[in-house]
């Protein structure tokens, strides 16, 4: 039954002796162990593809300084990714490199925030080109790169979303259109999502619904409404249940009047959660009824990530009142805004509304370069192409692998949801942990989100290609073969 010859094949060359374990037959060598009903042809461990790049030589510091370093000096909130946290020192297009020259696959851009490409030649030319002529003035003098600025992200805008407010971040994005939406209405409540993430200021913590990123701290009438989650949901994909508990919410928790509603169309910190199909279309209805204003975070899902459309929103088929956006926006630049209507706008000319570092030219002239880059270069279609062929090879890995629960997103922003048990639902979050290891590994760089840390967040940055998608699935095949 056991055959030499089988032997060989298996072990190369090894004898391989049967033995009976817990009533399972178990075959093992040298260098061989294999259980029955496992398959003897494991995939195989990929290979980055080719990139014609060299890193420049690192004679800095290395990790361990570093980190000792920033123990020493910073605070100790930070935190960092991986164990054996990286030092990476250089970055090109899709990928980076670490202290050593190893080159690894960027599948989270920095956080969504690498939208072109790290060092994005057109990027860095218009930065540098800035930096020499006039690094910082602020808006109390003339300068044309602030309005060409706002004039490219006005034509990208539907509707009379004509006004720019420039700030630095996405969460002072959301600060300043919570500002807004309450001098506009005159009313204070507003509404967000549970398992939403809005920022970490003072004011941002109380939009945000996830216990991990909220202080205990007054939040402010702030009221949170159930998530319109088609994999987790109470209601699952049924966006007019979800809807009437909105409504309820009013009814029942307010005067009846609000300032106003924020909510990412896709979810990031959350899980790369996409909402019920058509939820905003009725949840803006009812806020505009009771008097609020409707604000669509694009802190992620702007610039053509989607693929589908250009704007997330676009996907849901509503046009805010407001819409705030950072990261994608400056390709890595400190850099947000907030685009709104002419009549919402008016409402701060009251009184003085002013950012020292909103509208600095550098970023601006940054800013305008990674709109025209990604319009030169398509990225919007590359995005719909890209995340289209990786969804469904994802969902091919679904099939292999029961740990996968749930593979969701579009365009090249995915959540890959980990569960210990398909029917129940039950988060992996231990088993997330070490294929996360497992990825880095083997050259890939992922994000992690929701509640529980058991989605793999995949928004690389958006010069991805087909090749590097293959990588990553095959990446994720091994791990969680050898898992």
């Amino acid at each position: 039954m056991f055959g030499m010859d089988w032997g060989r094949k298996l072990s190369r060359g090894s004898l391989v002796r049967p033995f009976l374990k817990n009533k399972r037959w178990w075959f093992c060598s040298g260098n061989v162990g294999l259980r029955r009903g496992v398959s003897a042809s494991a995939p195989a461990k990929p290979v980055l593809p080719d990139f014609d790049y060299e890193p420049k030589p690192y004679k800095g510091p290395l990790a361990e300084e570093v980190l000792e370093k920033r123990r020493k000096y910073l605070g100790p909130s930070l935190f960092y990714y991986y164990q054996k946290p990286l030092n990476i020192v250089e970055g090109k297009m899709q990928y980076l490199f670490d202290e050593n020259g190893r080159r690894y696959l960027d599948a989270f851009a920095g956080i969504v925030t690498v939208s072109c490409g790290h060092c994005h030649p057109d990027v860095l030319n218009a930065i540098m080109e800035q930096s020499k002529l006039l690094q910082h003035a602020t808006t109390i003098y003339l300068h044309h790169a602030i309005a060409d600025f706002a004039e490219g992200l006005a034509s990208k805008m539907p509707g009379n979303l004509k006004v720019v407010y420039f700030v630095n971040s996405g969460t002072e994005a959301n600060e300043l259109a919570m500002l807004m939406a309450r001098l506009y209405s005159g009313h204070l409540g507003m509404i967000a999502l549970r398992n939403a993430y809005h920022g970490g200021s003072s004011n941002t913590i109380g939009l945000t619904a996830l216990n991990t990123w909220k202080y205990p701290i007054p939040q402010g009438e702030i009221h949170h409404v159930l998530n319109p989650n088609p994999y987790r949901g109470v209601f699952g994909s049924d966006a007019s249940r979800y809807a009437e508990d909105v409504q309820d919410h009013i009814d029942h928790g307010t005067s009846g009047k609000v300032a106003g509603f924020i909510a990412e169309t896709i979810q990031g910190v959350g899980g790369a959660v996409e909402l019920a199909p058509g939820y905003l279309k009725l949840v803006y209805d009812i806020i505009r009824k009771a008097g609020g204003v409707c604000i669509a975070d694009e802190v992620q899902t702007g610039f053509g990530r989607t693929g589908s459309h250009y704007w997330g929103f676009e996907t849901q088929g509503v046009i805010p009142d407001i819409v705030t956006m950072a990261k994608g926006i400056g390709n890595g630049l400190p850099l947000g805004a907030v685009v709104t209507t002419p009549e919402i706008a008016s409402v701060l000319a009251q009184k003085i509304q002013f950012n020292t570092f909103g509208g600095n030219p550098v970023c601006s002239a940054g800013g305008l370069a990674v709109i025209r880059a990604l319009d030169k270069e398509k990225r919007q279609i590359h995005c719909a192409e890209v995340g289209e062929h990786m969804i469904h090879r994802l969902r091919d890995l679904q099939q292999k692998h029961d740990i996968i629960g749930d593979v969701r997103g579009r365009g090249l922003m995915i959540g890959i949801e980990l569960v210990t048990d398909r029917k129940q639902k039950t988060p992996g979050k231990a088993e997330t942990a070490v294929l996360f290891e497992s990825l880095r590994e083997l050259g890939v760089l992922v994000g992690k989100g929701g509640l529980n840390g058991n989605v793999f967040r995949i928004k690389p940055p958006m010069c991805f290609t087909k090749d590097d998608a293959d990588f990553l699935v095959d990446a994720m095949d091994y791990a969680m073969s050898k898992l």
